[in-house]
């Protein structure tokens, strides 16, 4: 990746169409302002005194929000909503928050719901779009899931869903979903500019691990640690109450670990985090079990969260990829929990151990309130740049703003946890384990 990534954006072509939003242009009127496309964020924002330098173009993110002048006229829009992959608390929120700015704000009235993913656009699975009105998402928001389905995969399908998209007549696409539904995404807005029918492909990241580059939090997140939270205080309950009691929490994260450090730090109780950033080994003098086997000397009980990708070199390799293209990993939960109690039994000690694995519980939660109202902002500004003609971007927030990323630069790198970082400093600092648990 760039040292100072290129942050321009697409566009279909001039915005020549008023905007029917009542916003103001003017500074001293206090009335809400429209966004000019020259207002920009800096990516870099740290340095160090004596270091400060002059930012070049590429290092300028274009801040998000309602243009004076659209690209769209509402009346000629044709939009469609699409949700793909595993399931997110917020995606009813943010289908909700796109229906009713396009509906209400700007006055759209083709608005089309694609189920079940990409295979919702392709003629072999039957599936008829759902059109989308107020009255059908006004309660949406209150429920787990997605009222269009979701389903993985079918995005490289490019040529036939481009063949969909035209038949459709759809000129606007809002794609929620995480790198490959967004790399999807761009493939078929490129196939149908080739064509000489722009689309407008305006992404929503949609990553419960919180691993797309760019995005500050993902949507979801904040939901997936609050209800991590509560099952880690299960667990802490289950592990206080019995003789060598270990409470092993498996929570989602399959590159990163972002969910199990930021619970492990809300919650306070966590004693191990592992994660897939921070190699570990189970046995030898500074190995994992070791400083479990002296935590449950000290305390007589513990608390250990795993990320789902953790430790993936300690286990026979799985064979074959997802629908979604992902490695498919073995079950660290379940084999940390056979390999503790062997371990213990060697050393004829005796543990309690009690198992969770909250994942699809987690998923399939409605949006807290925080996130309900950052799925809210995202789809409002993910309406605002479709209108303005921009196209090939997702809606990031960074550093408290909302901006537009290239769909390219934000799939092109995971995000990680830094294990020099504050994140997990604060995970050290939370737990008392060790920095290192390898030889």
């Amino acid at each position: 990746m760039s040292a100072h990534p290129d942050f321009r954006i697409d566009t279909l072509g001039e915005a020549s169409c008023p905007s029917p939003l009542c916003l103001s242009v003017t500074t001293n009127d206090k009335v809400a302002d429209f966004v000019t496309d020259s207002s920009r964020v800096l990516y870099h924002i740290e340095t160090e005194l004596g270091h400060e330098r002059e930012l070049p173009q590429e290092g300028l993110m274009e801040l998000a929000g309602p243009r004076q002048m659209t690209f769209f006229d509402p009346t000629t829009v044709h939009a469609a909503v699409v949700t793909c992959g595993g399931l997110c608390p917020g995606l009813n929120d943010v289908i909700r928050s796109i229906v009713l700015s396009l509906w209400h704000h700007y006055g759209v009235r083709r608005i089309s719901g694609i189920r079940y993913g990409y295979r919702g656009f392709l003629p072999e699975f039957h599936l008829e779009p759902i059109p989308l009105i107020p009255e059908l998402v006004k309660g949406i928001h209150r429920e787990g899931g997605t009222m269009l389905g979701s389903s993985r995969g079918y995005g490289d399908r490019t040529e036939e869903l481009a063949d969909a998209v035209e038949k459709m007549g759809i000129n606007m696409l809002f794609t929620i979903g995480g790198d490959g539904t967004q790399r999807g995404a761009l493939d078929l807005s490129r196939a149908l500019k080739r064509r000489g029918l722009p689309l407008s492909v305006v992404g929503i990241p949609k990553t419960i691990d919180n691993d797309l580059s760019f995005v500050e939090r993902s949507f979801g997140f904040v939901t997936a640690v609050t209800e991590a939270d509560r099952v880690l205080s299960g667990a802490h309950v289950e592990a206080i109450g019995a003789p060598g009691g270990i409470g092993l929490v498996k929570v989602m994260g399959r590159h990163s670990g972002f969910i199990a450090a930021a619970t492990a730090v809300a919650n306070n109780d966590v004693n191990f985090v592992l994660v897939p950033e921070v190699p570990f080994e189970l046995k030898g003098p500074n190995g994992f079990f070791r400083h479990l086997e002296e935590r449950l000397k000290r305390r007589n009980h513990a608390v250990v969260v795993v990320a789902e990708g953790a430790g993936q070199e300690l286990l026979k390799q799985e064979e074959g990829t997802d629908a979604s293209g992902n490695r498919r990993l073995g079950d660290i939960g379940i084999y940390l929990a056979n390999r503790m109690k062997g371990y213990f039994k060697e050393k004829n000690q005796e543990i309690t151990l009690k198992y969770f694995d909250p994942s699809y519980s987690i998923r399939s939660t409605p949006a807290t309130a925080t996130d309900s109202f950052y799925c809210t902002r995202l789809g409002a500004n993910a309406v605002h740049a479709a209108m303005a003609g921009k196209t090939g971007l997702i809606v990031s927030l960074l550093y408290g703003h909302f901006v537009h990323v290239p769909i390219g630069l934000a799939t092109e790198k995971r995000k990680t946890l830094d294990p020099k970082g504050s994140l997990w400093r604060g995970v050290l600092e939370a737990t008392g384990q060790p920095a290192s648990m390898t030889s």
